[in-house]
């Protein structure tokens, strides 16, 4: 039975169409992906469908009857519930307490702590999505959190659930659980939306598939009869072949040393006693949940953090070097927060390509900046790196997630640095871009450089590293190669290792 149609769905910003008559259709018990390259509309389909947006055009039909949702109050009381990427919650509170807030259980004038428990437990029973009501949310596990933000949805007699990017924080074995609890809520007749980037997971969890490219509907896919090569292929229109990276064993001396580093904040060690080394030719992979010290320890690693312990490249000792030394001692940098810190927006992309280099000879002369020679470079590494630009002088804010990563990427690599650091190299960045930075990195691993990487996204790790050390608690309690580097072992080491056996 169909639950869900949403029929020519259009929505136009400032006269850039963002939906173009989207159509899409969900049924009771079903599981539907919507899947999409960043741009692609998902978002605003969603936010529409939740009632934080009012479309142009079209219509929303929930078990036949046209809905007209002016905010999500709307949405929520006819059925539809939304878990974010980013958790909605009160750290401080307790499980119940964020579960009833602003629809408390009272007895009399008083909130009802026991009533309030209770249907916590009831609710999750039913549910299979068991939580302690009395936990505080801050020292839940992430995937915990998640299954609270579920139950928020599912205690306002949610039957259309929206889950965007669930598994982005996850460890596999959280998803899998996420996966359990998806399966039992599609058997009780509801109807849920999966919105993510990973082909494997839809693969495995959804019944329909609707992809969007270029605000319209490019494909409607039956799972079961498609493949991950049709999916790519109706998200960017071309074939992507997938990235294999051939492992090696690389026995050069280290290019990176880190010996015993610590970092305080708060009075509490969020990376405490960390070594490692990363030679040349090798690509090392960082896993660890997030809020395990991944950041600090890279902030430690270029000087942006106070810390204790030694940092070293190529046997030169660094640890008392402000970041513009480490750079000029051999370090490349991509960054977490490409908006932030790995650009200027408001400048040009050629200003951008230049940044950390524009007192170099080829950039300057005379204490002035050589602009035609800047410009030229530029767009040489536009056509190199394949950045889609109209001009070097444009923004770069102005780019997609994609295209603004292979500009702060080319310009790393162009430094000629022995070591490259990269912070979530592909988050937010379309297929066909995640694919050449990932081939990008490999070619820079094979011409002998060092390659750092630290990403939230373990697929991307196990493809793309010889090592991977996992973070738990800010040490290192692994570090695994060759057949161990799985997602089911680095997955457990995620969560602890050992005690999670």
């Amino acid at each position: 039975m169909t639950l869900l149609q949403m029929k020519g769905i259009t929505k136009r910003f400032d006269g850039v169409v963002a939906n173009d008559g989207i159509s899409l259709s969900v049924n009771s018990g079903e599981i539907h992906a919507l899947m999409g390259e960043n741009g692609a509309g998902k978002s605003t389909l969603m936010n529409i469908l939740y009632g934080l947006l009012k479309p142009d055009a079209g219509e929303i039909l929930v078990d036949g009857k046209a809905m007209d949702f002016t905010s999500p109050l709307g949405a929520i009381a006819a059925g539809i519930g939304m878990v974010h990427q980013t958790f909605r919650q009160f750290p401080d509170l307790t499980v119940w307490e964020n579960l009833v807030f602003q629809n408390e259980p009272r007895r009399g004038p008083l909130v009802s702590a026991d009533a309030a428990r209770d249907f916590v437990r009831r609710l999750g029973s039913r549910h299979g999505l068991e939580i302690d009501p009395d936990s505080r949310v801050r020292d839940l596990a992430v995937g915990i959190r998640q299954r609270l933000e579920i139950l928020k949805a599912l205690s306002r007699e949610a039957r259309i659930l929206i889950l965007d990017e669930p598994t982005a924080v996850l460890t596999p074995q959280e998803r899998d659980g996420l996966f359990a609890a998806m399966r039992e809520l599609a058997s009780k007749g509801m109807a849920l939306i999966l919105v993510t980037h990973k082909i494997p997971e839809v693969i495995a969890i959804t019944d329909q598939i609707t992809v969007m490219r270029d605000g319209r509907v490019s494909g409607t896919l039956v799972t079961r009869e498609t493949s991950e090569a049709e999916i790519i292929k109706a998200m960017v229109g071309r074939n992507v072949p997938p990235t294999i990276a051939a492992k090696v064993t690389s026995n050069a001396e280290p290019m990176l040393s880190v010996k015993e580093l610590s970092v305080r904040k708060a009075g509490v060690r969020v990376v405490d006693g960390v070594s490692f080394d990363v030679r040349p030719g090798e690509i090392v992979g960082i896993a660890g949940v997030s809020g395990n010290g991944q950041p600090q320890l890279i902030s430690a690693v270029m000087g942006l953090e106070p810390a204790t312990g030694g940092v070293s490249i190529g046997g030169q000792d660094i640890s008392r070097l402000p970041i513009a030394r480490r750079r000029a001692a051999g370090i490349s940098y991509v960054p977490e927060d490409r908006h932030l810190t790995g650009t200027a927006p408001a400048a040009s992309i050629a200003e951008n390509i230049v940044f950390g280099t524009h007192r170099d000879a080829a950039a300057s002369r005379k204490g002035f900046l050589r602009k035609d020679a800047i410009r030229a470079q530029a767009r040489k590494l536009i056509e190199r790196f394949r950045v889609k630009a109209a001009s070097e002088q444009l923004p770069i804010g102005s780019l997609s997630g994609g295209n603004m990563q292979k500009v702060v990427i080319a310009r790393e690599v162009e430094h000629g640095s022995p070591l490259i650091i990269v912070e979530e190299p592909t988050r937010g960045v379309d297929v066909g871009a995640i694919e050449f930075i990932h081939q990008t990195l490999i070619a820079e691993r094979d011409k002998g450089r060092a390659i750092l990487v630290v990403s939230s996204d373990l697929t991307e790790l196990l493809a793309l590293s010889d090592r991977i050390l996992v973070m738990f608690e800010g040490r290192i309690n692994a570090s695994l190669t060759g057949s161990d580097m799985n997602e089911d072992t680095v997955g457990r080491w995620m969560m602890g290792g050992a005690k999670t056996r």
